[in-house]
């Protein structure tokens, strides 16, 4: 039962990240059609951020109410109806309107699934699920390129999306009796409709879940960061020609998606606390080639040890959580985790460009050293501060696997 449960759970993943690249690789022809300067794309994906942190943050009592599966299929038919809208818009104006219940509908789901994968599934199955969502994402511009070059247009591949999208919520409605028999009858016995749920100020006074917020902050603008700037990085201070920085900082992205399939297997070895450390210093190996000499071998080769490090902390950490804060309280953590991460990508990026822009782009390894630093130290305190709970859970799964319940 578990196993059907998880190949579901993959299949929405994938949904999720099937139209996160839409909007960059639609732009070109949008704002010709609309008229309208080209930044004004930052203001769509804006508006889809801050509706991501609000039903990130209401994740936790919305789970609670309705359980994960209902949660899930809801969502997923939202984001779904959101990216028809998005094809059927003829202004500026309904792209901004349908980019609300986008973000609403992608931040419930993130963390809805998220968390019960961290409470029912071992750590590999963490990172195999934010594998699928980099195959999503990786799809996603596949379909706007071909609708792009076929002459129908940007809204045929929001339509196309739109249509997967729906198909992924049907097979959703029929799965929720799974979610159901997957755990004996409730939706999640271990915490996620025990007890009530957290407001803010409660969770900012676990112990260490401070420490743990400002982390994973952290951590998402040094990913996402590292993404957005790498191409403009190798154009203006290694000299390489556009198209050739284009192909290198695509190797930040096959990193990560190649180091999350791979890591599957490695967490069999390695906790979840030894998986972030372990890529934490493989981001400082990358970040270092960026600074040595080394020309455009170094170049790809420190690039793809980004994407590799990158790879294991954010799974790492959303799966640690049920550990390190308790099953009844890791819903709403990992809803205040999604919500911390997305204003880490949202905000920081940005801010990133407004001090390269005075200064020199040639600041981006150091910056990303810093941030990585601010993210171990982070995280080590979590450690320090989160012990009983980490402790208490153990026993838990242990007595779980004895059952035969834990995959």
């Amino acid at each position: 039962m578990f196993q059907l449960l998880l190949i579901v759970i993959y299949l929405a993943f994938i949904g999720l990240g099937l139209p996160d690249a839409l909007l960059g690789a639609a732009w070109p022809s949008i704002y010709r059609e609309f008229s309208v300067p080209v930044s004004y794309m930052g203001g769509v994906s804006m508006i889809i951020a801050a509706g991501t942190i609000i039903s990130s943050l209401a994740s936790d009592r919305l789970t609670r109410k309705f359980g994960a599966g209902k949660v899930t299929f809801v969502s997923v038919l939202l984001t779904a109806a959101a990216i028809l809208g998005f094809s059927l818009s003829g202004s500026y104006g309904a792209l901004c309107f349908w980019a609300v219940p986008y973000g609403l509908g992608a931040g419930s789901v993130d963390a809805a699934l998220n968390n019960y994968v961290a409470l029912h599934y071992a750590s590999r199955h963490m990172s195999w699920l934010h594998c699928m969502w980099g195959v999503g994402a990786s799809v996603g511009p596949y379909v706007m390129g071909w609708a792009l070059g076929g002459g129908h247009g940007w809204s045929a591949g929001y339509a196309c999306i739109a249509m997967i999208q729906t198909a992924l919520a049907s097979v959703l409605f029929f799965s929720l009796p799974l979610w159901k028999k997957a755990s004996g009858g409730a939706e999640d016995a271990r915490g996620e409709k025990r007890g009530r749920a957290l407001s803010l100020p409660q969770i900012l006074k676990i112990r260490g879940a401070k420490e743990m917020l400002a982390a994973f902050c952290c951590y998402s603008a040094l990913e996402q960061t590292a993404g957005l700037w790498a191409s403009s990085y190798l154009v203006l201070c290694r000299g390489l020609p556009p198209e050739e920085a284009a192909r290198c900082a695509a190797l930040f992205f096959a990193g990560i998606t190649a180091g999350r399939a791979a890591g599957g297997f490695i967490t069999v070895k390695f906790s979840d606390a030894q998986m972030i450390r372990i890529g934490l210093a493989v981001i400082l190996s990358g970040a270092a080639a960026l600074l040595l000499p080394l020309g455009p071998a170094g170049v790809r080769c420190g690039l793809l040890m980004l994407g590799l490090g990158c790879a294991p902390v954010y799974p790492a950490i959303i799966h640690s959580t049920p550990g390190l804060f308790g099953a009844d309280r890791s819903q709403a953590m990992i809803g205040v985790e999604m919500a911390c991460a997305y204003t880490g990508t949202c905000l920081v990026p940005p801010l990133f460009g407004c001090a390269a822009g005075h200064t020199s782009m040639a600041l981006l390894p150091f910056f990303l050293l810093v941030v990585l630093a601010l993210t171990f130290v982070l995280h080590e305190k979590t450690l320090a501060k989160a012990a009983p709970f980490s402790s208490l859970f153990i026993s838990l799964k242990l007595r779980n696997r004895r059952r035969g319940r834990k995959m």
